[in-house]
């Protein structure tokens, strides 16, 4: 059965946008979800469907319907895990490469999702059947670091921490050529890219502001071992910045820098390091998650 909470409209709250109001007062749900809520017509204002952006008028009755979540159908798959951490809040993994986050078109199983579901029977719903427990997500041939959380409460608090920025993400990557600098900040945009819609692109156009802060680990006779610090989380930011500062990540198929004298099978990029507050205790948690073996392979053919 749906869950209905519904809403008398104060003089205090007169002329208040919609979003803006239901966020203030469902503390327990996201804004998105809310915003989706109202795009799907599950919110009425005096019966009526209406826009986030509508505003409020004192006595209006506003109804919130929260659909019951659909049963899950995804399949549990027996897939090996390497788990860093977890508790009854959150598992944190080094997930390994080739390994797609959740299913979507073309990859319908066989995914981090399936493997969590056979290794526990307790993920947040907030993102849906498909996404259960996935707070953010690694491109297919990224490994690393990743956290899931297994209850909404942890859900909403790990998916605010990273919308305000105040998580630690550090990644290392392999670079084609020997990058002159030991470190240095990367200020550009990321947006769609106009010419190709599948892939994104430094651009002023319909961007959004996106830095990335690297410093020089290695330097070899063609490439460079490199750690970057992300300060804001935008699509394939580390392989776009890389490529902008003219050492793009090597094994990168996506946008044209697959080397295939190297014999690598991926892009060379690893998160290492993942640091957020616990979504329950509120204390600051670090975790290393050790480079893979493939990478570690194409570093030691460097050396």
């Amino acid at each position: 059965m749906d869950n209905k909470r519904e809403f008398i409209i104060t003089q205090e709250d007169n002329n208040n946008r919609l979003d803006k109001f239901l966020s203030q007062q469902n503390k327990d749900l996201s804004r998105s979800y809310l915003q989706e809520l109202i795009d799907d017509n599950n919110v009425l204002v005096n019966g009526n469907v209406v826009k986030k952006s509508y505003k409020l008028n004192t006595d209006d009755n506003v109804e919130v319907i929260i659909p019951k979540p659909a049963e899950l159908t995804l399949e549990a798959q027996d897939i090996p895990l390497d788990i860093i951490y977890e508790d009854e809040d959150i598992i944190v993994i080094n997930k390994q490469p080739d390994l797609v986050v959740h299913p979507a078109p073309g990859n319908e199983d066989g995914t981090l999702v399936n493997a969590l579901l056979y290794h526990c029977n307790n993920l947040s719903g907030i993102n849906g059947v498909i996404r259960p427990g996935i707070v953010h997500r690694l491109d297919k041939d990224t490994s690393g670091a990743i956290v899931v959380a297994k209850n909404d409460q942890s859900h909403l608090n790990l998916a605010e921490q990273f919308k305000e920025r105040t998580t630690k993400k550090i990644y290392l990557t392999i670079v084609d050529g020997r990058l002159k600098y030991k470190k240095g900040k990367i200020d550009a945009a990321i947006g769609r890219d106009p010419k190709d819609r599948k892939k994104m692109a430094v651009t002023s156009k319909n961007s959004k502001k996106a830095i990335s802060r690297f410093e020089l680990l290695e330097k070899y006779e063609k490439h460079s071992l490199v750690k970057v610090k992300l300060e804001t989380g935008r699509t394939h930011q580390i392989r776009l910045h890389m490529g902008y500062l003219g050492h793009p990540v090597i094994g990168d198929k996506l946008y044209g820098y697959n080397h295939n004298n190297l014999t690598v099978d991926r892009q060379m990029l690893h998160a290492h390091i993942l640091g957020f507050y616990h979504p329950k205790t509120e204390e600051w948690m670090e975790f290393e998650a050790p480079l893979l073996e493939d990478m570690e392979k194409v570093l030691e053919r460097f050396r």
